[in-house]
């Protein structure tokens, strides 16, 4: 197996050699798949250090649990829902800011097309991060990573109520952020 790229080999290949201590195969799997859940890391994270820890501590745990992964599920998603549980927990150990809930609960539901209609996405990305951190996180998991509010409310050890209530800031915030004479 020395001479392929990491591309080429399967993740049944993959798995195989890693759960056999192959230190090849090993490589060969976290080069195959870290370019892509470093970028999923710098999604819930502040900086590019903060990233790679991440994705390290993600990588250490695929590798730990590689025994439990399911065939008959993607392996790239398995390893992504790691790196994306990294990263939450890595979150809720930081705990930066404090924050004021309010409750926008009765806020009238903007069209989340509408919203970023005339923006560009790089644009867009610097608006999401700029958001306090615990409506970023809910917004990232809820419209990236497709969680439900009772998976981000479990997650980030808050409630059904405060998942959509930070949905619902964040998207006023952003709404704020793109177009002022709305607010």
């Amino acid at each position: 197996m020395s001479e392929k790229l990491p591309h080429s080999y399967t993740d049944e290949e993959l798995i195989k050699g890693t759960l056999n201590k192959d230190r090849h195969c090993q490589e060969m799997l976290y080069r195959k798949y870290a370019d892509g859940m470093f970028s999923v890391a710098c999604n819930y994270s502040d900086n590019d250090d903060e990233a790679a820890d991440i994705l390290q501590e993600g990588f250490i745990k695929v590798f730990r649990k590689l025994d439990t992964h399911d065939s008959s599920k993607s392996l790239g998603g398995w390893i992504r829902r790691i790196v994306v549980n990294t990263a939450l927990e890595h979150y809720k150990k930081k705990k930066r800011h404090l924050e004021v809930l309010e409750d926008y609960s009765n806020e009238e539901k903007a069209n989340q097309e509408e919203l970023f209609e005339n923006v560009e996405s790089v644009e867009v990305i610097k608006y999401v991060n700029n958001l306090p951190s615990k409506a970023q996180m809910v917004l990232k998991l809820y419209t990236i990573e497709g969680y439900a509010h009772q998976e981000i409310a479990t997650a980030l050890n808050i409630s059904v109520g405060t998942s959509k209530s930070q949905l619902s800031r964040a998207k006023h915030l952003l709404r704020g952020m793109i177009n002022p004479s709305n607010v």
